[in-house]
């Protein structure tokens, strides 16, 4: 793969360029011996052709007529960098090639992670499961950053559904045209109320000019199946195109008998004249993900499970696992296993724009969007653990609780989600002389709403994770929150003189949330003394987010940026969990909350230079990159602070939601790409982030001293890089990924050690396939984790002080993609 030399372009009417990363640190990575791959491959194809796995293979590609870059197989010319980027500030874009060759499939969020600065980690080699994802960037969190697909927000990604959702659940991987990462500061239009420390802009491709179909198949280990197909139109009528595709993708997990995946849908329609360009967009996700469960570790603990898979399908042996009363083992600990657990979500998500030309420097983009989900997330675990005997007690006093709850001690949990949410989008952008003028406004009503219910698990009919609950036993709670948003930009690009723009321009960021509950708790049933979860509203609004910045192109081959920018995410709206006002766990803490807590605000200062240079030096023949140098001033976070995290886990409330101080990150990001003609490129990517607390919090007990200490679960350290070498038809890529040490606790006296994966793809042209109907017909073989690593893939930092979660290192897994346009 030719990493960050490939320019990928933004779908926008200003044609504005979105170039790639790439730096001058090339040294360490280079010292990774090559020999690694030679003595694994082997082991990886002899693993692909188990019983854990499937070989038989299809036919499949992408974008039909100009879909040869889906796969990626075949190694085109190198592509140089283009100083052409109008933003004066750190853009790293990635294109579908350079995604697909990663693994066919992948969620372009993880494709990030071989970016300077990103940490991704997830169970699964696409990156599809959320319940155990990890997101940092320059040391924000995922739920700090901003996401937008095809420029219609996709929320903050929280596991709880609220107000979004993931994008590869609004787009099929497949049909994803680019992803762009601006880190620390995002665009000022960018449709987002949490990107205080960058967007994730994800676009999806545009119907081909020829008529063509593409399939393409992937088999692999834990029998994989993933199936696309698109069917594009071609150019017909006046200027219109389009294309209809569809994804079926199922797999077994590594480490229990859950099956992952589902189907999804995407159509598209683009018309194009003099008057404008109209674009609709439709797509419809349906998937089920049985989860994996973390590993619980403590302080000085001698020894802990690699992994904690549920039980399911063996109910016999889930039974077996109790007591006689609905116990788990206390050698377990609260390291227990569930029967089992998943996620459940169907998306309906859909817009309409038009982008009118009103002059010859003067257009006017129209968007309207709108999003449904229905959503569910389920665990089947003991009624014997972490205080449910009573929380069960509040509503079945006295009662034999095994037999209330179907006779297996076993009882099933659901957090049921629905979102109903619709917008606008309209910016304006025009040419006066030297400046370049650009206004627009962001609308948004999302009515959310989420209901936690308890169901009886039945010893002679268990229900499985691909089945929805019904009749519950219990609702204990139900929130329903009205939240509308507003957000207005105005910004103006100087050009200067040739050479040199100044842009300066400010948002601001406006959110009117009204939170209920229909159903209320019984005393006790969502913590000590509450009596109900709290009602109202809550108003915040910040007119002036200002951002400044310049571009001097030095030479046609160098550039130099810089950026100053701030940035706000307001409150969480989510009634009964999470970090939000609406789960306080009373009204007298919800009301100090909205007269005293001020939303979380970032002040992100960038510098940097881009550069790209053919050369004669050697064997090297051309050398681009990227140096960005960076500072935040973070304020007023927002903690859950809770006495008894893992009792309030599984029941759900916070009784503390408070702003514990400001936190201060440094940080540098270099990456570049060497390329030795077109046989041979070298990528690699070095990154620093230093993201320490400035203030030590109390817990209402005691002090909890955290100035000074890092942000936990970020690494300081990493270091990625692509190899790429293309021997005739054939092109063989080695990816490398080390994230440095993580501390696990925010006082830092526990971490998780460092880790470095190798991942393999090689790939070529299936000449024996293509003639008649078939056309570039394409093999791709991916091997993730091929030295076989174990270790704590990512932390979850536990509201305890001496308490962490760990998800691991999946095991070596190995894929086989065909693909064929027809």
């Amino acid at each position: 793969m030719n990493k960050h030399s490939t320019t990928a372009r933004a779908p926008s009417s200003t044609g504005i360029k979105a170039i790639s990363a790439a730096s001058v640190c090339m040294a360490a990575a280079l010292s990774f011996p090559m020999m690694a791959m030679a003595a694994n491959v082997a082991a990886a194809v002899a693993e692909m052709a188990s019983p854990a796995a499937d070989s038989a293979a299809a036919a499949a590609p992408a974008d039909a007529g100009a879909n040869a870059d889906l796969a990626g197989a075949v190694a085109g010319p190198i592509t140089k960098v283009e100083i052409t980027t109008r933003k004066s500030r750190s853009s790293v874009a990635l294109s579908k090639s350079d995604m697909q060759k990663m693994l066919p499939g992948i969620n372009p969020l993880k494709a990030l992670q071989t970016l300077p600065g990103v940490s991704f980690q997830t169970a699964d080699p696409w990156g599809n499961n959320e319940q155990n994802l990890s997101l940092f960037v320059h040391g924000f969190s995922g739920q700090q950053l901003g996401y937008t697909m095809d420029g219609v927000p996709l929320g903050d990604q929280q596991y709880g559904n609220y107000n979004g959702l993931s994008p590869q659940r609004a787009v099929i991987s497949e049909n994803v045209g680019n992803v762009i990462l601006s880190s620390g500061a995002g665009d000022l239009a960018t449709a987002s109320t949490s990107n205080l420390g960058g967007t994730i802009e994800t676009f999806s491709s545009e119907p081909a000019m020829q008529r063509g179909a593409t399939l393409q198949q992937t088999v692999g280990s834990h029998k994989t199946s993933r199936t696309f197909a698109r069917f594009d139109s071609g150019v017909f009528g006046e200027g219109s195109r389009a294309y209809l595709s569809a994804l079926h993708h199922e797999a077994r997990a590594w480490d229990f008998a859950g099956r992952q995946g589902g189907d999804q849908v995407n159509a598209k329609f683009v018309n194009q004249s003099a008057a404008g360009k109209l674009t609709a967009f439709f797509n419809w996700s349906d998937k089920i993900e049985p989860n994996e469960d973390s590993t619980v570790h403590v302080a000085n603990e001698t020894s802990a499970p690699y992994t904690r898979p549920f039980l399911f399908p063996d109910f016999a042996a889930a039974l077996k696992y109790l007591s006689p009363t609905g116990a788990t083992p206390a050698a377990d600990g609260n390291n227990y296993r569930n029967y089992y657990s998943d996620a459940q979500r169907t998306d309906y998500l859909g817009y309409l724009k038009y982008e009118a030309n009103l002059g010859e420097s003067t257009t006017w983009s129209n968007q309207i969007y709108y999003h449904n989900d229905d959503g569910v997330g389920v665990v089947a675990g003991p009624i014997g653990v972490a205080g449910l005997p009573a929380l069960f007690g509040v509503y079945y006093p006295n009662q034999n609780l095994k037999q209330v709850f179907g006779g297996s001690g076993y009882a099933t949990r659901t957090t049921e989600y629905e979102i109903k949410r619709g917008g606008l989008l309209s910016t304006l952008r025009t040419e006066i002389g030297d400046h370049q003028l650009q206004t627009g406004v962001w609308l948004e009503r999302n009515r959310s709403s989420a209901y936690r219910r308890w169901y009886a698990l039945d010893v002679n009919k268990p229900s499985s994770p691909y089945d929805r609950p019904t009749n519950p036993l219990i609702t204990q709670y139900g929130s329903e929150i009205d939240n509308k948003v507003v957000q207005f930009h105005l910004q103006d690009e100087w050009r200067v003189r040739p050479d040199l723009s100044l842009q300066a321009g400010f948002k601001s960021s406006l959110q009117f949330a009204e939170g209920k509950f229909p159903v209320q708790p019984a005393k006790g049933a969502i913590a000590n003394g509450s009596l109900a979860l709290p009602v109202g509203d809550i108003t915040t609004k910040k007119w002036f987010l200002p951002q400044l910045g310049a571009r001097w192109d030095i030479t046609a081959h160098d550039q130099m940026f810089v950026n100053v920018q701030k940035n706000m995410r307001q409150f969480v709206t989510y009634g009964g969990g999470g970090a939000s006002p609406w789960s306080l766990a009373s009204q007298p803490a919800f009301d100090l909350f909205k007269a005293t807590a001020k939303p979380e605000t970032s002040v992100t200062y960038e510098l940097g230079l881009r550069s790209n240079h053919q050369v004669e030096f050697g064997p090297i023949s051309a050398i681009d990159g990227q140096v960005n140098v960076y500072h935040v001033d973070f304020k007023d976070r927002l903690l859950q602070i809770s006495p008894t995290p893992v009792l309030l886990s599984i029941i759900g409330g916070n009784p503390v939601l408070a702003n514990v101080g400001s936190v201060k990150t440094d940080g540098i990001d270099l990456s570049g790409t060497l390329h030795f003609g077109r046989m041979f490129s070298f990528y690699d990517a070095l990154s620093y982030n230093r993201s320490t607390y400035s203030d030590n919090y109390s817990n209402g007990a005691s002090v909890v001293p955290t100035a000074g200490k890092d942000v936990p679960g970020s690494p300081e350290w990493m270091n990625k890089f692509v190899a790429t070498l293309n021997l005739a038809d054939t092109e063989f890529q080695l990816i490398g990924d080390y994230v440095g040490k993580r501390y696990a606790t925010y006082t830092n006296d526990l971490s998780v050690p460092s880790y470095f994966l190798l991942s393999l793809g090689v790939s070529g042209k299936l000449p024996f396939m293509n003639g008649g109907v078939i056309k570039n017909a394409r093999y791709r073989v991916n091997v993730s984790n091929l030295m076989n690593r174990e270790g704590s893939l990512n932390v979850v930092v536990g509201a305890a002080d001496k308490t962490y979660n760990t998800f691991p290192i999946a095991p070596r897994q190995g894929f086989l993609t065909v693909t064929a346009d027809f």
